[in-house]
């Protein structure tokens, strides 16, 4: 007689399917099985609503990935759908451009402190690459400095430990520097001088600007011949509608948005000062895809929420509650030795560190066997969307409430090994 089916048979089925045909059976690393302890992690999703998905084992969850930031309204947003759908009736992909390049092109515009002309792309490396190229050109200088994480093209991932590829002589042209710490970057400067071309950051991840911070990248690119670029990928539209940069009053030569616009269709954009924008039409910057109809029309209707619904408000207001119950818990469960909260209300990150000889690693894997099966979807983060209620904050919290004193009395018993269902993950690459 066969025996009871685990709570993730299927997706264990289809990882093993999967890998047959996919490197570590996913498209993308941050999805994929070596960031989720086996056994204990759902692989796969079958279909998500608003703040809800069910992975194939029929296993429902509250999402707080949301599809790596990229769902920023909910899952199959009803005025999304019908925009999308009825594109798709017309066509997707033509022989000319389409007037919705235009008009998605011109509430970019309005919406962007610094946006003066757009162009688009499909993804954040797309944008990030496509401004780098243009930082170059417009300065004719090759080095560029890099703070956070830029996508997967060679000019940036060289500059990382995940640099297998790379040719030598494209890592010599990217240096990295560290947020908060001016200094870092005036030593790159004090070394190359006249050859950076862009300094390219995330106006905020794990932690907010201190001491006038980006003020300082600002004035120290520019004094020393170079552009700045924002990478709005994910602050852009939910730290404020234009962005980290109207959030915190700095304005970049060059921007990128993406995750935040498209409500999980693929569009992402490079923004800027016209007279750098205007060599788009000498640097090679195309894309058969960059202009496809279906993600515009998803676009459109998400830049309306954005402008006209109060969804940033949501975000940070809905993102404090969950900053200020986790850290509650925190304090509750005396874990501070253990845990911390940090970033911004809509992008928030739970930080887990080594406690004695149990490394990170093994807390991390606990961590997620108790909140997956206790039916919340995460990687750590808390990344907030427009449909996160106060029912789904609520839940979280009482997960947390229950998944903490697991933890607690398995460090303080130094036992973790004997409540772990799964082995533990493995020190994995780190974005930022």
């Amino acid at each position: 007689m066969m025996g009871k089916k685990g709570r993730y048979h299927e997706s264990e089925v289809l990882l093993s399917r999967a890998l047959e045909s996919i490197p570590l059976g996913s498209q993308t690393f941050s999805k994929s099985k070596v960031q989720f302890p086996y056994g204990v992690s759902p692989f796969f999703i079958e279909r998500g609503k608003g703040s809800h998905v069910w992975d194939v084992d029929g296993n429902e969850y509250v999402d707080f990935m949301n599809g790596l930031l990229s769902v920023s309204i909910g899952y199959a947003d009803p005025e999304v759908t019908h925009a999308v759908q009825s594109q798709i009736e017309n066509g997707v992909t033509f022989s000319l451009p389409h007037r919705l390049e235009i008009e998605v092109s011109e509430m970019l515009i309005d919406m962007i402190p610094c946006a003066e002309m757009v162009r688009f792309g499909k993804n954040g490396s797309d944008a990030t690459s496509a401004a780098i190229r243009l930082a170059r050109a417009f300065t004719e200088r090759e080095h560029v400095c890099v703070c956070g994480y830029h996508g997967w093209h060679d000019w940036y991932i060289g500059s990382t430990s995940r640099n297998l590829g790379i040719p030598e002589s494209t890592q010599k042209l990217t240096h990295v520097f560290k947020y908060n710490d001016i200094s870092s970057l005036e030593e790159i400067f004090s070394a190359n001088q006249s050859d950076i071309a862009a300094v390219i950051i995330e106006p905020m991840n794990i932690e907010y600007p201190k001491d006038d911070f980006l003020k300082n990248v600002k004035e120290l690119a520019h004094d020393n011949g170079a552009l700045l670029i924002f990478d709005e990928m994910i602050t852009g539209c939910r730290f404020a509608k234009g962005g980290g940069q109207e959030l915190f009053n700095v304005i970049p030569d060059l921007a990128t948005f993406g995750k935040g616009i498209g409500n999980g269709f693929p569009l992402s954009a490079v923004v800027g000062r016209r007279d750098v924008m205007q060599l788009m039409e000498d640097i090679f910057y195309s894309g058969t895809f960059a202009g496809e109809t279906a993600s515009l029309a998803a676009v459109k209707v998400v830049l309306g929420k954005i402008k006209q619904e109060p969804v940033v408000e949501r975000l940070a207001e809905q993102g404090q509650k969950v900053i200020d119950g986790v850290t509650r818990l925190i304090e509750k469960y005396d874990l501070g030795h253990a845990f911390s909260v940090s970033g911004h209300p809509a992008w928030s990150f739970l930080l887990m560190k080594d406690v004695g000889e149990i490394s990170m690693w093994e807390i991390k894997t606990l961590f997620f066997q108790e909140m997956f099966s206790r039916g919340v979807i995460t990687i750590g983060t808390h990344n907030m969307s427009y449909s996160h209620m106060d029912e789904d904050v609520t839940f979280l919290l009482n997960v947390y409430d229950e998944v903490f004193p697991i933890i607690g009395e398995a460090i303080r018993a130094n036992s973790i090994q004997d409540v772990l269902r799964a082995e533990p993950l493995k020190p994995l690459f780190k974005v930022r």
